[in-house]
């Protein structure tokens, strides 16, 4: 056969296939059947395979799933996916409008308008128009690379199409949200439930689920879509203006929803917020509000980012669904750290495209407050359009016969008396042994942002303690694949990947397992606090209240819980196991020759050049250490555009303060 001709058929086939995947999945409206589409897949796919020369990552053929991924690796975002700041009245909306207004020194102010889409926010790197990379938000610096996933994809260019009004970028960030329909969703859950498998709870989670499965050829399975909303770095072009780079985008061949509109003022954005709620439940996709961004992009960056959020940038979320529904019992929970907790057991209503069942009552004295009784009609929702919650009771639905709740004085799980400390709402049980706090305590210990042991979640935890092979997370790395196929549902295929997982945390970051510790009050940051003071766990189990102290941001009452927990007896004994087991936590490196190694850094204002997260991660990575406050042991004050009341504190207090031109030359930018 003739080769010229083979690849001029592989380029033709290429563009072919690529029109028809518009036409299917950003315009509905196909012009083929799925089995000439399969047909001109297939011959396609079998002259790529004769000429293997002609490979291209941006081939329609790439989008097909791959080998089962071994685990997703972490991706750094070149720039910080910043969350948004919540407005649920339209006073917020106002006051958001006039503050920007005042810190920008104008008038007017031109926003942006688009649906707020309840879906996974994703990050996509393009060089010179190819896709390379692809990961989740994650905590907004570091996401999950899903790029084989999200080449699943059909909506989503391979390949950034030429476009008359832009050059092609050599790099470009362009941020998207990740969604299912409603209609497929559906469709999906029924599937799921004739194979005898959990349902999703609602879109969001499924398009997470899909986005995060370990084998693309699964997510390939699933009705994901995609819409682009914003870019994040860009080299090799210039936008003055958000609507501009919406524009562009649509052009390059990007998925931009077509409800996104140009508000003129704040009256107009107010406007938009009523119509698209009026439109929410006629959309094929689920949203929860509206997004506001400042249209100047040269204003956004005069305005500038506070912690986590954008100043320029709101959404606007919709009233929580709310539905009509009785409660059937009351029942308590006991969580990790003793807590009791009430839970609301309700006949299921749908709440927002959401069965609701269950809903948490937090504590007895919020129980007393609203006067919640078993039998009563209750009126629930959606908080932030996810929490359900107990509103409030119709009492006109009141026949006599409901029953009111009171906090037991034993323990549901373990029989131990209750106790209730002062100053404290919550009822606590002090029985250390009580099956249901361990339960939690193993599944907490095993969580991603603790040890991260994949393949171990609740039912797996709660399982292997009711066989009575674990007592404490340390019995975990004692396990045997043997023991784990001898329980129900365990396959030797996930029996020998969940000992492979128990392994490989052998050896995690110190704050990593002093906060899978689950010691109370110590959160990530306290963990990783500690980690940086002590360096080594025998430091740490040794420390003193006032060495505690000491560390900048911990106070007496969390010394206080350090202390008592490593003066129980049976908590020593648990980490002497982890150390029989192998379990070597392990210090971070200190950075050598550092101008920053043990210098304490308090930043105020906004940063021009970077977020003020990435500045403290880059003090942190060379031997600095961040304080939220300024205090005598403080070696330098960082000021940016604004600076608040830390200033002002530093001047008086004699300590140093930098620009962020110096503070940038300190660390060699």
């Amino acid at each position: 056969m003739d080769k010229q001709a083979d690849i001029k058929r592989i380029s033709d086939l290429r563009k072919v296939i690529e029109y028809h995947n518009k036409r299917y999945y950003q315009q509905d409206a196909p012009e083929i059947s799925d089995a000439e589409y399969d047909h001109l897949m297939r011959e396609l796919q079998d002259l790529e395979n004769r000429y293997p020369e002609t490979f291209s990552p941006a081939s329609p053929t790439q989008r097909v799933g791959t080998v089962p991924l071994a685990k997703f690796a972490s991706f750094n975002h070149p720039s910080p996916m910043l969350s948004l700041a919540n407005a649920f009245t339209s006073e917020e909306i106002i006051e958001f409008d006039n503050r920007l207004k005042r810190l920008a020194g104008v008038d007017h102010i031109s926003y942006i308008a688009e649906p707020k889409l309840d879906g996974l926010a994703v990050n996509l790197i393009y060089e010179n128009g190819i896709f390379k990379k692809g990961a989740t938000r994650g905590d907004g610096t570091t996401g999950e690379d899903v790029t084989q996933n999200l080449k699943t994809i059909s909506s989503l260019p391979l390949k950034i199409k030429p476009f008359s009004k832009s050059p092609i970028p050599s790099f470009v960030e362009i941020r998207g949200e990740v969604y299912i329909e409603k209609e497929p969703f559906e469709k999906l859950n029924i599937r799921r439930i004739k194979d005898g498998e959990e349902p999703f709870a609602n879109p969001r989670n499924a398009a997470a689920g899909s986005l995060r499965q370990l084998d693309s050829r699964i997510t390939a399975r699933r009705p994901l879509n995609i819409f682009l909303y914003g870019i994040g770095n860009v080299i090799g072009i210039d936008f003055s203006t958000h609507g501009k780079v919406l524009q562009i985008l649509a052009g390059w061949g990007f998925p931009v929803n077509k409800l996104i509109e140009q508000a003129q003022d704040i009256d107009a954005c107010l406007q938009y917020f009523e119509r698209i709620g009026t439109k929410r439940k006629s959309l094929p996709y689920e949203i929860d509000g509206i997004v506001l961004k400042v249209d100047n992009l040269s204003m956004q960056k005069t305005l500038g980012n506070i912690s986590r959020n954008p100043r320029w940038a709101l959404a606007c979320k919709f009233p929580a669904a709310q539905e009509t529904t009785t409660v059937k019992d009351i029942i308590v929970g006991v969580g990790r750290m003793g807590t009791l907790t009430p839970v609301a057991i309700m006949a299921p209503v749908n709440v927002g495209g959401v069965m609701v069942s269950r809903a948490t009552l937090h504590n007895e004295d919020e129980v007393i407050k609203k006067d919640i009784r078993v039998g009563d009609t209750v009126i629930i929702q959606r908080a932030g359009d996810v929490i359900p919650e107990v509103v409030k009771v119709i009492m006109e639905k009141r026949t006599g016969r409901e029953k009111k709740f009171k906090m037991p004085s034993q323990c549901p799980e373990c029989g131990s008396e209750i106790v209730r400390f002062e100053g404290e709402v919550a009822h606590r049980c002090v029985n250390i042994s009580c099956p249901a706090q361990l339960k939690e305590h193993i599944r907490h210990f095993a969580s991603r942002n603790a040890m991260d042991i994949e393949g171990l979640g609740e039912k797996v935890s709660a399982q292997l303690f009711d066989a009575k092979l674990i007592a404490d997370p340390a019995d975990l790395y004692f396990l045997t694949k043997d023991q784990l196929v001898a329980l129900d549902r365990q396959a030797e295929k996930s029996a020998q990947n969940l000992i492979k997982a128990i392994a490989k945390s052998k050896n995690p970051p110190l704050d990593k397992f002093i906060y899978a510790l689950g010691i109370r009050h110590v959160g990530e940051r306290t963990a990783k606090l500690l980690a940086d003071h002590f360096g080594i766990m025998e430091n740490l189990v040794a420390a003193k209240q006032e060495d505690l102290m000491e560390i900048n941001e911990i106070g007496p009452e969390i010394a206080a819980a350090i202390v008592e927990f490593f003066h129980e007896q049976k908590n020593i004994n648990v980490i002497k196991k982890f150390a029989k087991a192998g379990v070597q936590p392990q210090k971070k490196e200190s950075a050598v020759n550092s101008p920053l190694q043990g210098k304490s850094f308090v930043f105020t204002g906004t940063m021009e050049s970077m977020g003020r997260n990435e500045a403290k991660t880059l003090v942190e990575n060379l031997g600095g250490i961040i304080h939220s406050s300024v205090t005598k042991s403080t070696n330098f004050v960082v000021a940016g555009s604004e600076p608040g009341s830390k200033l002002d504190k530093a001047k008086s207090s004699g300590i140093k303060i930098i620009s962020e031109d110096e503070f940038l030359k300190l660390i060699n930018r």
